[in-house]
């Protein structure tokens, strides 16, 4: 019972300190209050203080101004001699078209009003679709080429300009810029159709599905949103205490959509038939080439090494014991496993994990560490999407501003339940001396305040904010010359690391002792499904192949009539690298404990944690900032520590 002790001693500690702390700190009242209503009478400033978009039309000048720019600096890059303005001209393409691409990536999804969502993802489809134009023209590849090519010119550029500039090359070869005209041609409309299809299959992931009012027991109907004589249900209900609203949201909300099926088939065929058509054996071949685990096969040796160590080492009941005893040595609250395996009722300890005490924790981890803090601002008019948006400032004690993170944390209608981080604008040096700030926007989905409560947390929600927090300020702490290396623009294996170390810090005890006040084991499963779907066709389908996956990897039984690949929304974003977070949990897990186990307030290490780490972006091989060599998997292995359930 040390464990549960050790929490209970956490929740009275916090308790005296209650006596002792009656307000709240700026930061933390910001997030446990509704919002003030934006002053009606201001001026519009347009989504994230650009005027245009106002109004939805307003995409449609914002990509004709970026168009306008990609000429001018086409032109410029194809015209001068090779040196580093060339890098520095493609540089400045991406991010004229990326100010566009990534607002409106956002948007699309984000924004409560379907008429800026259809403008954001008509955006999205024209601006990728010129992006794909570029990677294969010729004549811009060798202005590129002919800089890569010129030894003395190449010896003068410092490292981070010739890394860049061999990425930029890198996303011509796989674009097919080697291809006849005709191929290529193939090449771009192969990627403006996945361009469509990825819309298509990531929109459907998360509609609700209907039923019939009256095929569900009537004492369960109130637990979903009931339209007339049928209910919608938009989700697993995984919290339920009710086994019965459990089994029907599982059964209902996978039922196989016959039309997506098809979307997904059409996905996998046209990735497939790209990557062939560009000179790789298969997609996940194409995908993996720059990462660090560079090809499929590592993935699923490592995914397979994963799998074993985890089943022998622990097994289920083994696992739980385990933690216990790391929980007892290391002297370290594991909230999910006291939460969890004690059963303690969630009203004894939520009240001391408010959203407002949550942040108010990761301001100070975050001060005590890297010398940051949060300044709440009030957005102007028009700048937010929804008045439940909450701006922060992220200033240095040294530095200044860093940039701004915009927190849409809380459930609404027509908003996708999914947390993620979304880059608006990626950091850069500018012409003129000045750093052009990072913008991001971090999505969650908390329950909103009330007048008299605040949105309380339980260990899962925390986890998830301190994982997004991770990605947010591994964008704020990049300050690389470059735009297209900029913060999360990273090898995707590398860019869950920042993230996933967060996790620890939010199941520390002493971490959590701080700010508590009052007011994954499927993971290798989804891993090893994306890889078979983008590896070599198989002649089944993709239902076919979810069954084999779950029962090699998930060891429990497929659930007849139910198609979960269908909500596999990373498919999209994540496809052939949802390993990712397993691998980034195992250099996570090698990071806590080399710097940060022994103690999460070090500032020295938490100075080298940036120094070495975060300032880079993916302006570094991701290996060398790690330990300045090559991980073999069984160092990987031997640093992973898996999730606490």
């Amino acid at each position: 019972m040390l464990a549960c002790q050790r929490f209970v001693s956490v929740v009275r500690n916090s308790r005296t300190l209650s006596r002792h702390v009656t307000t709240w700190s700026p930061v933390g009242a910001a997030f446990n209050a509704q919002q003030r209503k934006v002053d009606l009478l201001q001026k519009n400033v347009g989504l994230f203080g650009v005027p245009a978009l106002s109004t939805p039309a307003g995409f449609e000048v914002a990509q004709q101004r970026a168009l306008r720019e990609t000429e001018q600096l086409v032109e410029t890059a194809c015209n001068n001699p090779p040196g580093a303005l060339t890098v520095e001209t493609f540089d400045q393409l991406s991010d004229s078209l990326c100010k566009v691409a990534d607002l409106a990536d956002f948007v699309k999804v984000g924004h409560p009003d379907p008429a800026f969502r259809d403008a954001a993802e008509k955006a999205c489809i024209n601006i990728g679709t010129v992006v794909e134009r570029l990677n294969t023209n010729v004549e811009l590849c060798r202005s590129l080429k002919n800089l890569l090519d010129n030894k003395e010119v190449l010896d003068s550029l410092d490292p981070d300009t010739r890394r860049v500039a061999e990425l930029f090359m890198f996303d011509f070869e796989i674009s097919g810029i080697h291809l006849d005209e005709s191929k290529r041609g193939k090449a771009v409309s192969l990627n403006v159709n996945l361009l469509d299809l990825n819309n298509e299959f990531l929109n459907g992931t998360h509609l609700p599905n209907r039923i019939e009012k009256t095929a569900l027991p009537e004492h369960i109907r109130h637990c979903f949103s009931i339209d007339g004589n049928s209910i919608q249900i938009g989700g697993l209900h995984a919290d339920s205490p009710d086994e019965l609203v459990r089994e029907a949201a599982y059964k209902i909300f996978l039922f196989p959509n016959s039309s997506l099926l098809l979307c997904l088939d059409d996905l996998l065929t046209c990735r497939n038939e790209l990557a062939k058509l560009v000179g790789y054996e298969s997609f996940a071949h194409r995908a993996l080439n720059g990462t660090m685990a560079k090809t499929p096969e590592t993935v699923m040796k490592f995914l397979e090494l994963l799998t074993d160590k985890l089943s022998d080492r622990y097994g289920r009941s083994q696992r739980a014991r385990h933690w216990h005893e790391h929980c007892t040595t290391h002297q370290s609250l594991q909230v999910y496993v006291c939460v969890c395996r004690y059963k303690i009722d969630p009203s004894l300890y939520s009240p001391y994990f408010s959203l407002g005490a949550c942040m108010e924790g990761l301001n100070m981890l975050f001060s005590q560490l890297l010398g940051v803090s949060f300044r709440n601002e009030q957005p102007m008019a028009g700048e937010v999407w929804s008045e439940e948006v909450r701006k922060l400032a992220v200033v240095h004690e040294t530095e200044g501003l860093l940039g701004y993170i915009y927190c849409d944390f809380f459930r609404r209608p027509d908003k996708p339940h999914q947390d993620c981080h979304f880059t608006i604008q990626g950091g850069r040096l500018k012409k003129d001396g000045e750093y052009q700030h990072p913008v991001v926007v971090l999505m969650l989905s908390l329950p909103p305040p009330t007048r008299s409560t605040p949105t309380l947390l339980n260990p899962g929600m925390m986890e998830n904010l301190f994982h997004e927090m991770g990605h947010a300020m591994h964008s704020m702490l990049g300050r690389t010359r470059y735009q297209h290396v900029t913060g999360t623009r990273c090898s995707t294996d590398f860019a869950e690391v920042p993230s996933i170390l967060m996790e620890f810090f939010a199941t520390d005890y002493r971490v959590v002792n701080q700010f508590a006040r009052h007011y994954q084991t499927g993971q290798v499963f989804y891993a090893a499904l994306d890889q078979v779907y983008h590896g070599k066709p198989q002649n089944r389908s993709t239902t076919d192949i979810l069954k084999q996956m779950q029962e090699k990897f998930y060891g429990l039984p497929y659930v007849p009539n139910t198609a979960w690949q269908l909500r596999f929304s990373h498919l999209i974003g994540y496809g052939a690298k949802y390993y990712s977070y397993l691998m980034s949990r195992a250099i996570a897990s090698m990071v806590w404990r080399q710097c940060f186990q022994k103690d999460p307030f070090n500032r020295d290490m938490g100075e080298r944690y940036r120094r070495e780490m975060l300032a880079h972006g993916g302006s570094k091989e991701p290996m060398l900032m790690v330990q300045g060599k090559e991980l073999t998997l069984t160092i990987f292995l031997g640093h992973y520590l898996p999730p606490f359930l």
